[in-house]
This record gives structure tokens, sequence and C-alpha cells, in this order.
């Protein structure tokens, strides 16, 4: 008999772009949290600078470097690198960050037995806008309709870097709807809180670095921005209960 490579508990997804300059910080902040058999799965969305050579160097055999053959943005690079997990708690992680130690035991803890957890945020770096200082409640995470509310309107800010999904929960997740080219966050905490499944933990469990690249606004986008964003929300909302209830009739 071949011998079998055991699976990995946690797998840690990220999507990489031209982060040569923080990408090996994140990681050195990253795998101190890992078993000797969990991953990191990191897929290179066709960088024009020495991301791949940093994340070469880092000599771990956790650790999976995936070249795109094209680039297809950071919504696509998410969802390659969330299908190629095979951990039972998946974890989201941005290229640029840096975990505090013990996050992944305080987030799988706080899961008692959800499908998701969200914690929230340190941010640093750089100058906060409005939507650094939305924060999540504890006890929010009951408040199922409500949270699904202050989605589609945006007062309830979910941080993708912030966030650990359970397998079941991440097969509802994928693929993506087919329409969706940004928040990705937003569409995996619609999941979570139409199967009313998921936990939102105050503490921060990670310190987000702000700069000129990131992908979230500081302040308020244009009218029409906004309104495309909250119509697909809305489809986002639709699509997760019919997954949802396809799920529980299987």
């Amino acid at each position: 008999m071949e011998p079998t490579t055991p699976r990995p508990r946690i797998s840690v997804c990220m999507a990489a772009y031209n982060g040569e300059r923080h990408i090996k910080e994140q990681i050195d902040s990253i795998l101190p949290e890992l078993g000797p058999n969990d991953e990191v799965i990191v897929v290179n969305d066709c960088s024009t600078d020495n991301t791949s050579a940093v994340v070469a160097s880092v000599r771990d055999s956790r650790i999976r470097l995936i070249e795109a053959g094209v680039n297809r943005g950071y919504v696509a690079t998410f969802e390659r690198a969330l299908g190629e997990a095979r951990g039972e708690f998946v974890f989201l992680s941005d290229q640029d960050d840096v975990w505090l130690p013990g996050r992944v035991e305080r987030m799988i803890a706080a899961l008692d037995g959800k499908g998701m957890v969200v914690s929230n945020c340190k941010h640093f770096d750089g100058a906060t806008g409005a939507f650094h200082e939305i924060r999540l409640r504890a006890k929010d995470s009951t408040h199922h309709l409500r949270n699904i509310l202050g989605i589609v309107v945006g007062y309830r800010l979910h941080w993708g870097c912030a966030m650990a999904v359970r397998r079941n929960l991440l097969e509802q997740a994928l693929p993506f709807p087919h329409y969706m080219n940004e928040s990705h966050d937003q569409w995996l905490a619609t999941v979570g809180n139409v199967n009313r499944s998921i936990v939102y933990l105050e503490e921060d469990t990670i310190l987000h670095r702000l700069h000129g690249e990131n992908l979230t606004p500081h302040g308020i986008r244009s009218a029409s921005k906004i309104v495309r964003a909250r119509i697909a929300f809305l489809r986002n909302v639709y699509v997760a209960v019919r997954r949802s209830l396809q799920a529980r009739q299987a």
C-alpha cells in the first residue's frame, strides 16, 4: 500500500497579486498557527512582480503555490483557492495583513458547532475610512434576517480576511454566483446567515493593513455603483436561499 497524506485540519486560502512587499510577513504570521499537516494555498493571479519568487523562498512543505494561467481578478482567484482547499476549517487570507497569535484556535473555539465565524480586525499602516469603523457584535450572531438586511443595505460589513468556514458550508458557497465580480466576503456572509450558521467574534484576530491598493473604498461610492451592488446582494440572497433548500433536500 502506498502511504497516504493525512487530510489537513486547516486550509488557508490566499489570493495573491503583486504582493511582494508584504506577502512574506503575512505567511510568516500564518505558519505558526498551523499544524504539520495543514496547508496554505496561494493562487498567484499572474503577478507582474516577484510575488511567486517571494512565496517560493519560504521553504515550507505546507505551502501550495498555484500559478494562474490568466489574470482573472481577486474574486475568481479566491474562488479557485477555496476550491483547492482540503481542510475541515477553511480560512481566507489577504496577502498583506498580519495574523495575531492564537487566532486559529480562538476562531475555531468560537464556532461552537456553527458553519462560519467572522471576527473583527485592527486596521493599521494607513488612514481609516467610514467602512473601517464598522464592527461586528457577538449579540448580532443570531439576528440573521437583520444581518442579511445589513449586508444588502451596507451597514453590516464582513471582512473576508477575518473569516473561517467549515467545509460543509463552503460547499454551498461554491461556485460563486456567475455574475459576481466583487464582495465575495459579503456573499460568504450571506450564505452563513441564510443557513443560520454564523458567529460574530468581537475581538480583533488580525492586523489589517491599509494602503492605496486596498479594494475596500474609504468613503461613499457613486450612486450607480451603490445601486449595482445592492442589486447583486439581493441576487446573492436568492441564490443562497435556493442552495440552502437544495442542501436540505439532498
